[in-house]
């Protein structure tokens, strides 16, 4: 579905309590290249990518949305944490026994836009939220999930709940619980990929929702094959790899909402240079589907159907592994000519820098952004920062930076919009 490296989201916090962004691996925060997309990504379900899917070469795609008038926006913020990580996107997301009203609300859950499903520490849940277990073609098993990130692992058993968030409900979606009792223990492949995030300190939080471009995490290529530090079956302790179907899987529970079910909009004030203290913006569902999530004159760059990667024009080179990704607290980009402080560019002033961004249809939108001195950054004691980079090596990741001042729409695979069906960006 797409590449592991895009669900980027939570970095080892290496610099003053600030992560690196999602992409890092092991022991730093400097973000890894994203694995080619064959290697890890699985071919999406027909009904979730048809090849259809780009407006600019199909202009037959069904553009009809069903018009929803039920509340649909969430707040959202970035504030001090806990762990003091900057350029953290949070919000509370209600959880709910299937088909009860036994329900809690949990904070700080990261948005992302980066990864698909959601993921909650067990720790956070109150014990009387009794989730049922994903059942596996075993009675005895426990269905559970390896989710690896830029600097680790997530591990816990799949569960059903209801998701409530802004008026819509997700109903009996497959979520994580992280470091659930009913599998204790990590598979021997997972617990080798990285830092294990099991606790509210390394996860930076009490879980991750997200609202990527595709439905379910994996996708097709799971329900095929038993596929390494994806889903397993545990008995008695003992887990081994095995095949999930799509509808089982860990999945966006914006896909699952009866309405506003195509996409999302997230929508953050600028900050000035020196950023700011906290930063409150919203997260509406749905694209077209009212009149607060109109496209208008945003400009729509369709994205890969198997990967969900963009094409980014930097300085000669082209990088077509870039995505836009709420989940990663910095801009993360190859540059020879940027002076770095540990994992972060630290320029002796600001620098302005231009990009274009080129869609899988043609269409491109140029972007000029600011890269400051992130040790100046640090020192404003500040935790929104609209000009905060670090380096990748051989792709572009525009992260939550990029967010700011803009209207950022992500189109869910294969649901029609009025720009047709995704997956894409529009900004």
């Amino acid at each position: 579905m797409i590449t592991r490296s895009l669900l980027s989201t939570i970095a080892l916090c290496a610099l003053l309590q600030a992560c690196g962004g999602g992409g890092s691996n092991g022991g730093s925060s400097a973000p890894a290249t994203p694995a080619a997309p064959a290697a890890t990504a699985s071919t999406p379900l027909a009904a979730s990518a048809p090849a259809s899917a780009s407006p600019a070469s199909a202009p037959n795609a069904d553009t009809t949305v069903a018009q929803s008038t039920t509340p649909n926006v969430q707040t959202i913020q970035v504030t001090r944490t806990p762990t003091s990580t900057r350029n953290m996107l949070q919000t509370s997301v209600t959880i709910c026994v299937p088909g009860t009203s036994n329900c809690q609300t949990i904070d700080n859950i990261q948005v992302d836009t980066g990864s698909h499903g959601l993921r909650v520490l067990a720790s956070a849940l109150n014990p009387s939220i009794a989730l049922p277990l994903v059942a596996g073609s075993n009675a005895n098993a426990v269905i559970a999930e390896c989710a690896v990130f830029g600097t680790g692992y997530t591990w816990g058993a799949v569960r059903k709940a209801d998701v409530r968030m802004a008026g819509h409900v997700a109903s009996s979606t497959s979520v994580q619980l992280i470091a659930d009792s009913a599998a204790p223990n990590a598979a021997q492949d997972c617990s080798q990929s990285g830092l294990p995030m099991l606790g509210a300190s390394s996860l930076r939080g009490n879980g991750i929702l997200g609202v990527g471009p595709f439905t379910a995490d994996c996708g097709a290529g799971c329900a095929a094959s038993a596929m390494p530090r994806w889903y397993y079956s545990c008995t008695s302790g003992n887990c081994v790899a095995t095949t999930l179907a799509v509808a089982q899987q860990v999945t966006n529970p914006v896909a699952n909402f009866a309405a506003d079910n195509n996409g999302v909009l997230i929508e953050l004030p600028d900050v000035p240079d020196g950023g700011a203290s906290s930063v409150t913006g919203t997260m509406t569902f749905g694209i077209g589907s009212q009149s607060n999530n109109l496209l208008g004159s945003a400009v729509v760059l369709k994205s890969s159907s198997s990967s969900g990667y963009v094409t980014t024009e930097f300085d000669g080179s082209q990088y077509r592994s870039s995505f836009i990704d709420s989940g990663s607290n910095g801009v993360f980009f190859p540059s020879t000519a940027l002076a770095r402080c540990g994992v972060w560019y630290c320029p002796s002033s600001p620098q302005t820098l231009a990009a274009t961004i080129v869609s899988q249809s043609g269409a491109q939108s140029a972007v000029s952004f600011t890269v400051a001195q992130s040790t100046a950054l640090f020192g404003t004691g500040n935790y929104a920062f609209d000009n905060l980079a670090g380096p990748a090596s051989g792709y572009f990741d525009w992260g939550l930076p990029f967010f700011y001042g803009r209207r950022v729409f992500t189109a869910l695979a294969g649901r029609p919009t009025p720009a047709g069906a995704g997956p894409y960006y529009a900004f």
